[in-house]
């Protein structure tokens, strides 16, 4: 008698997986790149350019961290 074994994944599962798993890791990479550039954007700004748009040193990785989410 045949049987098949019915516990694997069948290869549409396993694919969605391996490609969700990469949108994850391409979304971070994309996340933390886009976060460093607005850091080292905002840290070539002066003290005086900073606060002409409401911000200190001190607010800009909370800035970077913020829009990269």
């Amino acid at each position: 008698m045949a049987s098949f074994d019915t516990t694997r994944p069948v290869a549409g599962q396993s694919a969605g997986k391996i490609s969700g798993f990469f949108m994850n890791m391409f979304s971070a990479v994309a996340a933390w790149n886009d976060a460093r550039i607005t850091r080292n954007s905002l840290s070539k700004l002066t003290a005086r350019e900073l606060d002409d748009i409401g911000l200190t040193y001190g607010d800009i990785e909370e800035i970077a961290t913020r829009t990269a989410r």
